[in-house]
């Protein structure tokens, strides 16, 4: 009889790692690496302020501000996106909004692959999980800062 892992930052771990491989792998054609596609998936939602859209990359991914900037100014190079207003506001380009495109229908096949299967209950009980435990570490990351 097999006995099912426990549930620790290991397995969520091996878990994220799988499935952003797989991401990685849908989005690379488009050019893109995991830090662009965040952005794109938060500008998806229309302009945000530069200074927002740093801090919810830093604080998602845990990489310093430098890095996210270098994100963003990728996606301005690329022309995906562009910078513009007194107090600078990114928002797509219609090149951004095809790339986010084709990036939410990438993300929908995974999920679709990956979880389609999987009754509601569980994946809302997974969820929950999740939440918390990210919740409680991002806690401890602001009690240690």
């Amino acid at each position: 009889m097999s006995t099912l892992p426990t549930v620790n930052g290991q397995v969520v771990g091996q878990a994220h790692y799988a499935t952003r491989a797989l991401l990685e792998r849908a989005v690379a054609p488009l050019g893109l690496n995991f830090g662009q596609v965040l952005a794109l998936n938060v500008l998806a939602d229309g302009p945000v302020e530069r200074a927002r859209l740093v801090h919810r990359i830093t604080s998602t991914l845990k990489v310093d501000e430098p890095a996210v900037r270098e994100v963003i100014d990728q996606l301005v190079d690329a022309n995906i996106a562009q910078v513009d207003g007194p107090e600078p506001h990114v928002r797509l380009t219609d090149t951004g909004h095809a790339t986010q495109a084709h990036v939410a229908d990438a993300v929908a096949g995974i999920t679709t692959r990956l979880y389609g299967d999987i009754p509601v209950d569980e994946l809302a009980a997974a969820a929950r999980v999740l939440t918390l435990v990210t919740q409680r570490a991002n806690d401890e990351l602001a009690g240690a800062a």
